[in-house]
């Protein structure tokens, strides 16, 4: 058989009818007659199937139930034709077929039926052969290829940050350590610590949790530059929300301050949306009947608010409000919920906004997307710029409906003294950012960037509710399989 592939997605919108065409994939289902299979096949180029028909009587049946189940791979020569079948427009009347790698219908996990989404998560290596889990992939991909195909377009240089890193970007400190050391029996100093010197690098060292303040350096050069690239937290926390590696994008812009950062990220984040929409109409459309058919058994108050293309477009169609925290905070203690005690988390001056806060903005309030700024600079990092009031800094966070809070960013503090007693007053290592001070030593410029967690963008533009589905091998607390 000729080693020629056509790809079955191109197929389905061919015209090409009665010329011969060579396709590979794995059989999804067959239906069977006494003289006919019609097998299911998809090479992972679409969601949708390309119907094959083999005459048994020229194949022969034992052939053919070696060829039938689930899971097997094949490959296909035949004639493109007019479908006479409802459902597909064209199918291949099969003239060869070449069995690559059959497939157990006893042992095969995946069987032609609906598993659930913990069972898909212990067999994350089968699980991309699903439509729901080859639909999120061909999406996160297309996401993926906007987010560089909208900086490229922009003018922003894409800077490769380090993994592992000497500081704590966040002042979090969970943060998982890289090391030779011997683990049983490390170097000790004279006072019984971890001699670090003796290790590889020579010091204490982690995977970073953010690219944004190398990120910033390369600002400082290049005007405009972004990061997007895998990125740890060792947070021990097991939700929906939370991975223990995730990708970050994070633009970086010299001369920019918090409007122009404000823009950058409406702009930014409808591309990307935008661009998902017009290229995986048809794995969007399947995400959203999935949903539909998950929610119908749902109490009504369980249910999404809005659908998930109904959702996309909301963020396309409305200009993003843009209002203080403090103004949010008024809002939030005088809304009905607030007066009736239906938050969960009581509403005040200074605390770190939740979920509920965020939603209840976005869906009920504003009924558009929401960019809240000038936080309380307590609960923010010791980066951000302060304002002149003392109490707030020039952060925004980019709030959506179904999920809060998806972007975070701010205008970086680019004055020395500013910066550097923010970092003694949380008694940050000043050793450990002596590089990242000098920014502000030589050359300073007012800067601005913000980071967006990819795969909660992947969650938001999929509809899926859990995090650790929208990545091909979740690490998660107790979790590294595959």
């Amino acid at each position: 058989m000729l080693n020629q592939r056509q790809i079955i997605k191109d197929l389905l919108q061919s015209t090409a009818f009665d010329t011969e065409v060579h396709v590979k994939g794995w059989v999804q289902t067959t239906r069977m007659n006494p003289y006919i299979a019609f097998i299911a096949l998809n090479d992972g180029s679409t969601i949708n199937h390309l119907q094959i028909v083999a005459d048994i009587s020229i194949f022969g049946q034992e052939f053919i139930d070696k060829i039938k189940n689930t899971g097997t791979c094949i490959a296909v020569t035949g004639k493109l034709v007019e479908s006479q079948g409802a459902g597909q427009r064209v199918e291949v009347q099969a003239t060869q077929i070449e069995l690559y790698g059959e497939s157990d219908p006893v042992s095969y996990k995946l069987q032609a039926k609906r598993h659930s989404m913990e069972f898909m998560r212990e067999i994350a290596h089968l699980r991309p052969r699903t439509r729901t889990f080859g639909a999120i992939l061909r999406i996160r991909h297309t996401l993926a290829y906007a987010v560089h195909k909208y900086f490229n377009d922009n003018g922003f240089f894409y800077l490769h940050t380090p993994i592992i890193t000497g500081s704590d970007a966040e002042g979090a400190g969970e943060m998982f350590r890289v090391t030779t050391l011997d683990p049983v029996n490390p170097p000790l100093t004279e006072d019984g610590q971890v001699d670090y010197k003796q290790d590889f690098f020579g010091k204490p060292t982690n995977l970073t949790v953010s690219g944004q303040l190398e990120g910033e350096l390369g600002a400082m050069a290049l005007s405009k530059i972004y990061t997007f690239g895998p990125t740890f937290r060792a947070e021990n926390s097991n939700t929906t929300r939370h991975l223990a590696e995730f990708w970050m994008i994070e633009p970086e812009v010299a001369f920019n301050d918090l409007e122009d950062n404000m823009n950058l990220a409406e702009d930014f984040v409808k591309y990307v949306i935008g661009y998902a929409m017009e290229h995986c109409g048809d794995d969007l459309a399947f995400l959203e009947n999935r949903l539909i058919e998950e929610e119908k058994n749902k109490k009504q108050e369980e249910r999404s608010p809005m659908l998930l293309l109904e959702k996309l477009r909301f963020v396309l169609d409305n200009p993003f409000e843009r209002l203080t925290y403090t103004e949010a905070v008024d809002i939030l203690v005088k809304s009905k919920p607030a007066q009736k005690g239906q938050f969960k988390y009581p509403v005040s001056w200074g605390i770190d906004l939740q979920s509920e806060h965020e939603r209840y903005l976005v869906e009920k309030h504003f009924k558009k997307p929401v960019i809240l700024t000038n936080y309380p600079k307590d609960i923010k990092a010791f980066y951000m710029r302060q304002d002149d009031d003392g109490k707030t800094v020039r952060a925004m966070d980019v709030l959506f409906p179904g999920i809060g809070e998806i972007i975070g960013g701010s205008q970086r503090e680019e004055r020395y003294e500013k910066l550097h007693t923010r970092i003694k007053e949380l008694h940050i290592p000043e050793e450990s950012l002596w590089w990242y001070m000098e920014t502000r030593q030589y050359g300073t410029a007012p800067h601005a960037g913000f980071g967006l967690g990819f795969e909660r963008l992947v969650l938001f533009v999929t509809g899926m509710t859990n995090i650790r589905d929208v990545i091909p091998f979740p690490r998660t607390p107790q979790n590294a399989e595959f």
